[in-house]
């Protein structure tokens, strides 16, 4: 097993097709069906079905594919901080954010990272906090933004923010920040929710048993963006953090107000792999992040967000040598 068997498989994978991978691996077609047999003849398993329509992964080829992915990964960020050029920083770094978080800080932090760190590969996976923390387990992020979470056996865990749940309407409900809402007063309204599990709906479920409150719920999604299209289309108010719902509010699409009786607010933090060491990339895309977030908060552009992260870990950073 070598490393062109492994980026033909998964390049085969990724495509569907022998012919479009010999393209991108620039080689002959006949090379890469070598490759894949060969593999294949080591491992004892057939890593593809093949018909006239395709390349499909068998179960072992998922399961080959998955791991080899990573592996090739890995090397390539080896590779990039042990040879980068003189003076910077280099690698791949894969960062997770949190869904409702995307508008206000995936901008800011692919401009500071780019703009500064030229050598530094940043990509960006975007999910509810459970699935993030899954992925950051699996190895597959190098750090992530999650919520409600303190220090795990995996994780190191930094807060950064504190941010209220706000009740959100469409535009014509009239609902304002100075005018706080109460939970009983949203439960007046049918009500979009969060999927029963998801770590939101935990937060307001709680809440609800709380203040003895219990809602009309017309229909559940695992999705933010359809919560809020569900609320456009006058399916019910729902609830949503400050940070998913700045845009719309200010191009007038929904209305939204805090809660109260009882507030709710959910503590978003920085987690990174407790073991290993730290490369230079990671840490940079780390402090640019929260970063990123505190100009947010202070600026004002998140709402009812209360900073608490630790202002040693924001100082700006010069670009460094692995």
């Amino acid at each position: 097993m070598d490393l062109k068997q492994l980026k033909a498989l998964v390049t085969v994978a990724e495509v569907g097709s022998v012919t479009r991978a010999a393209e991108l691996l620039h080689l002959v077609q006949p090379a890469v069906t070598r490759q894949i047999r060969t593999l294949e003849h080591e491992l004892g398993v057939e890593l593809f079905e093949r018909s006239h329509t395709g390349m499909r992964l068998t179960d072992a080829g998922a399961v080959m594919v998955e791991r080899a992915g990573r592996a090739l990964r890995e090397l390539g960020r080896a590779r990039a901080e042990i040879t980068p050029p003189p003076g910077v920083v280099g690698g791949s770094v894969t960062v997770g954010l949190l869904e409702s978080s995307v508008d206000l800080i995936a901008g800011r932090l692919t401009t500071a990272v780019l703009n500064g760190y030229p050598g530094i590969e940043l990509r960006i996976l975007t999910a509810y906090s459970g699935h993030l923390q899954r992925w950051m387990d699996d190895g597959d992020l190098d750090l992530s933004l999650l919520y409600n979470l303190s220090d795990s056996p995996s994780l190191n865990v930094a807060p950064l923010v504190s941010e209220q749940l706000w009740a959100v309407a469409t535009a014509d409900a009239g609902l304002s920040a100075d005018r706080p809402v109460t939970l009983a007063e949203l439960a007046a309204h049918p009500v979009v929710m969060p999927s029963s599990g998801h770590a939101l709906r935990v937060l307001i479920d709680a809440a609800a048993a709380k203040a003895d409150v219990v809602f009309d719920i017309g229909v559940q999604t695992n999705s933010m963006q359809l919560q809020k299209l569900l609320v456009l289309d006058g399916h019910g108010w729902t609830i949503l953090p400050a940070a998913g719902i700045v845009a719309d509010v200010a191009a007038g699409r929904l209305s939204a107000a805090p809660l109260r009786q009882p507030e709710i607010r959910r503590s978003i933090v920085l987690g990174m792999p407790r073991n290993g060491r730290m490369p230079a990339a990671v840490d940079i895309v780390a402090q640019e992040l929260a970063r990123a977030m505190r100009t947010a908060v202070s600026e004002g552009g998140w709402l009812s967000a209360q900073w608490h992260g630790d202002p040693d870990a924001i100082e700006p950073m010069p670009p460094r040598r692995t």
